[in-house]
């Protein structure tokens, strides 16, 4: 009643405005610009001002993270490009919001489909991330990004990703999710092995 709360809330906020300077001696200027710094300026155990001066700044991105569902290809030995997906459609089948539509391609003999999807689109501003589409997919052909800056000037032409938009090489893959992709990668060599020693 007589001032000592706001003199504790002011003590506080001194006290962050002192340890901003102490802390920026103990990194010496590499806490704006490493990894390291970042996670730290960010964790409990950082101390001072905790702003990330974005976009000059930004914090490391964890590997569970998710953002829009992105297509996965593999390349063969000779640079050509094998989709993964197989325009099975469970994807568009469990996802929430239905953004995700498939044309699935026809063999223009017979007339029956080819496991091969001839356009796939994605509606990035209906997507709610939930990475649905990524768990049940039978053949690891769809993922969840780590791109976030997406925003456009025109929602209407730029914000539903066509199967080019959406495709990116395995190696991304490994690249954004090491973990992830090492795990399913030795769940498919012993899928392999147990399968041959099976015909064997």
């Amino acid at each position: 009643m007589d001032g000592w709360g706001i003199l504790k809330g002011l003590g506080v906020t001194l006290k962050r405005f002192v340890d901003t300077y102490l802390d920026d001696i103990r990194w010496l200027g590499k806490r704006y610009y490493t990894r390291e710094g970042l996670a730290n300026r960010s964790s409990y155990e950082g101390s001072g001002i905790f702003t990330i001066q974005y976009p000059e700044e930004k914090l490391p991105t964890p590997e569970e993270f998710r953002f829009t569902p992105f297509l996965v290809y593999d390349v063969g030995e000779n640079g050509e490009r094998k989709d993964r997906c197989t325009s099975c459609g469970i994807c568009a089948k469990v996802c929430p919001p239905q953004c995700i539509w498939i044309v699935r391609t026809n063999d223009p003999i017979t007339g029956r489909p080819i496991p091969e999807p001839a356009e796939f689109y994605i509606d990035v501003d209906i997507c709610m991330n939930c990475g649905l589409c990524a768990e049940y997919c039978p053949f690891d052909a769809i993922k969840m990004d780590h791109d976030y800056e997406l925003s456009v000037y025109d929602r209407q032409s730029k914000n539903i990703y066509n199967k080019e938009r959406l495709s990116r090489p395995v190696s991304y893959y490994a690249s954004i999710r090491p973990v992830n992709y090492a795990r399913e990668e030795a769940a498919r060599a012993e899928a392999a092995a147990a399968k041959a020693a099976k015909k064997g």
